[in-house]
This record gives C-alpha cells, structure tokens and sequence, in this order.
C-alpha cells in the first residue's frame, strides 16, 4: 500500500487568508520509505508574519523568486496521487491545502484520506506529550537537525514517528503457492522478492551424537517415528 507523509508551512495560522510556503512529501509502500519526496517552496503573493518566520525562518526575500501555488499545483497533486496522506494535526495541513485548492477551483482532499498521526498518538500516549520533538525523543528518532521547522525534514522525522505508532517496523507478508515466488516492486526501481527459499541448512552430525540419539529414542521402542530420520550410516552428512 502506497502512503504519503506531507507537511506543510505557512504564514500564519488562518486558512482563510494565509497561505502555504513549503511542502514536503515522503512515499511510503507498505510502511518502508521509498526514498522518493517532494519538496516545494512556494511564494505565498503575501507577507510573512513574524511569528511564522520565527517558528521556520523562511524569509519574504526567499520566496519571492518561487512559484506561486498554482505553478506547481500539478506536480504536487501528481506526486500525492489518491493515496492517503498522513499527517501531524492533519486538520491544519488539510485546511491550507483545500483553501488553495479552492483559489484554483479544484476539488477538495476528502477527509477520508487523512491519518492525523496526532490523534493517534494521543490514542495510543494519552498523557502525552504528543508533539512531533516530543514523539522523536519517545521513540529515540534523531531530530537533532530541527533547529527550525521545515516541511521535508518534518514529514521525513513523521514518517519515522508514524511507523512507530502503528507498531513499529515490521514488513508485510505475501503468501505465494509453494514453488513459486512474488515480487514487490518499490518506486526508485527497488525490488523486494518473496516466496524465493534458500536451501535447506544441513547440519553434520557425528557418531556418537547418533548413538545418544538412538539410545534416547529406545524408549520409545521400534515403532518411534523418529527412527525414520536417522541416518543409514553414522559417518555421512545428514540432514537433522
């Protein structure tokens, strides 16, 4: 299964006026990062409030020479495609999306598509604290470079915070007929086979371990199944 981590920064807090200036995007395919990402610095057509400039030092002069939103609405919408999009406090991140979605007459993200990571850290931490350096430092994530917020960086420490919470790093299986094999294919070109089986281990077993064997299983008279793996003769190779 496909998922996206985004994160997103703005120049305030309301959706209504204010406008996104960064977004940050990591694939994820069944719980492992692909390594693909999306990052946008997008000229907002408005200034920056000091408080949002303090929280991720994205400056006025820095984004004047970037694209609006609507220069690079396509490439964000083809990265996220209809995958589910996690994020910390999805509500926020949402809002500010479909606002500027909304200023280019395009449909809304359905709310369907969200995993808010915040709620289910309080789900699973209800005493807390559940902020993203707060989970980093619980689950030892290194947030050492996040001396300011940034879209990417944040949604690359979420997407190793959200693995955590679902139950930490743990791959799918695939179950294939025997004798056959599967493989699963990541984006970047990377590969993950299943169903390949390696030769059996043999294990090289020595007379006198074959002699404590039998006696062992002399208890259990001729008719011990275990008999039927025992060796022909005690100084081959055999399978244990």
């Amino acid at each position: 299964m496909r998922e996206i981590v985004i994160d997103t920064e703005t120049t305030g807090l309301d959706s209504a006026n204010d406008r996104i200036v960064e977004v940050g995007c990591v694939e994820l395919y069944n719980h492992i990062a692909t390594g693909r990402r999306l990052q946008l610095y997008i000229n907002p057509g408005r200034r920056m409030s000091a408080e949002a400039a303090a929280v991720h030092g994205l400056t006025d002069e820095f984004l004047a020479d970037k694209p609006l939103f609507a220069a690079v609405a396509d490439e964000l919408t083809a990265f996220i495609g209809d995958s589910p999009l996690i994020a910390h406090n999805a509500e926020f991140d949402f809002a500010f999306l479909n606002a500027e979605f909304a200023r280019l007459g395009v449909g809304a993200l359905p709310s369907h598509r969200m995993v808010d990571t915040l709620m289910l850290a309080r789900r699973k931490h209800p005493a807390g604290p559940n902020s993203l350096d707060a989970l980093c430092n619980r689950y030892s994530i290194d947030s050492s470079r996040r001396t300011l917020h940034g879209a990417l960086l944040d949604a690359e420490l979420l997407a190793e915070v959200y693995i955590e919470l679902i139950g930490g790093r743990q791959t799918s299986l695939l179950l294939v007929e025997e004798g056959e094999t599967a493989s699963v294919g990541l984006a970047g070109g990377a590969q993950i086979r299943v169903g390949e089986r390696p030769e059996p281990r043999v294990f090289r077993v020595t007379d006198a371990e074959v002699a404590a064997h039998r006696e062992r299983l002399s208890i259990l008279g001729e008719a011990a199944i275990w008999l039927e793996y025992l060796p022909a003769t005690t100084s081959s190779a055999a399978p244990h």
